[in-house]
């Protein structure tokens, strides 16, 4: 059915798709016409949380957690909303989305548009999940670099009490010198203020949530090698791998191949995997990873678990392959 679905949605302009496949996602839960399959898993623990199975949704598809209700009927193991700022905010002019069919890809700069941590937290008080509830946070667009550390500290906080883990994205390539945040000067002192501030609200709520570091799949060897360093020198939970890339190798066909943004989907897959398994090397099961991008087929996702990773998510592969990947997701890594 998702097929035809898909063909009427893939007529109209990514973002308005969007739209409507979430409205249409949450009728079709009120009406019952979406129930999640009854497919045996096992559970696993990760980061002392418990996860009923290994496949989960990356941030971006529900960035100011609206949608968590009936994106739970799909079969998510755990779901990941946000990526939220403290500061409502627009994101970049559109359009800013757009879909590289043959190449089963997407190039987005949307640039971290959401409500702000406020209205976010709210959503998320009237959601109903069983699983897994991770919150991805950053920074403002507007906020220098070197201030970024509050911005995180303030979403971190009011976030800590409604997650499972939350995720610190310092990797999209749409808010400008994100990436920055990467680099050893930055990264250590974000950690290192995260880190502080987890063991304060630790003690506070009675309640550890881990946190997890999501890097980019544009890294060097030598620059994953010290991010690696450094989150086992402060103890971070763990890490995502990856954010999308901005390389384009291989779309060079398309007609939007040279648009700015972050392409993910198929062509994202094998450089994901690379660096999933340069970092399982690196540290050495110490810490878990998760496993994103590209991840199309169930194959994909087992090839990700192969090279080190603990947990997948899937975005785009859910664009194009609607909710029944997230079944034989389940079903071949259970």
């Amino acid at each position: 059915m998702y097929r035809y679905i898909r063909s009427f949605l893939f007529l109209l302009n990514p973002e308005l798709a969007h739209h409507l496949s979430m409205k249409g996602l949450t009728l079709a839960c009120f009406f019952g016409l979406i129930r999640e399959k009854n497919i045996p898993s096992e559970p696993i623990t990760i980061m002392g949380l418990n996860f009923p199975n290994r496949v989960g949704l990356a941030a971006g598809l529900d960035k100011n957690a609206e949608y968590i209700t009936p994106l739970a009927k799909l079969g998510f193991g755990f779901i990941e909303v946000g990526t939220v700022t403290p500061r409502s905010q627009p994101g970049n002019s559109k359009p800013r989305s757009f879909r590289l069919i043959k190449d089963e890809g997407i190039i987005n700069r949307f640039g971290f548009n959401n409500v702000g941590i406020d209205q976010f937290i709210n959503n998320i008080k009237k959601a109903k999940f069983n699983g897994v509830l991770g919150i991805n946070i950053g920074k403002n667009f507007d906020t220098p670099i070197d201030k970024a550390v509050e911005d995180y500290l303030t979403c971190f906080r009011k976030a800590y009490r409604y997650a499972g883990y939350i995720a610190i994205n310092v990797s999209s390539p749409n808010t400008k010198n994100l990436r920055n945040l990467q680099s050893d000067k930055y990264l250590e002192i974000l950690l290192k203020a995260l880190k502080s501030e987890q063991k304060i609200l630790h003690k506070k709520f009675k309640k550890l949530v881990p946190f997890v570091v999501k890097i980019s799949p544009d890294n060097s060897s030598k620059q994953l090698d010290s991010i690696a360093k450094l989150l086992l020198k402060y103890k971070v939970d763990g890490v995502i791998a990856t954010n999308t890339t901005i390389d384009r190798k291989g779309i060079l066909s398309s007609k939007y191949a040279m648009e700015e943004g972050g392409l993910s989907g198929a062509p994202l897959n094998k450089k994901s995997t690379n660096v999933i398994k340069h970092l399982n090397k690196c540290l050495n099961r110490k810490i878990p990873i998760i496993g994103v991008g590209g991840i199309i087929t169930a194959d994909d996702g087992i090839e990700k678990i192969n090279n080190g990773a603990s947990l997948i998510q899937i975005y785009t592969g859910l664009i194009f392959r609607g909710h029944g990947l997230v079944n034989e997701l389940r079903k071949a890594t259970r």
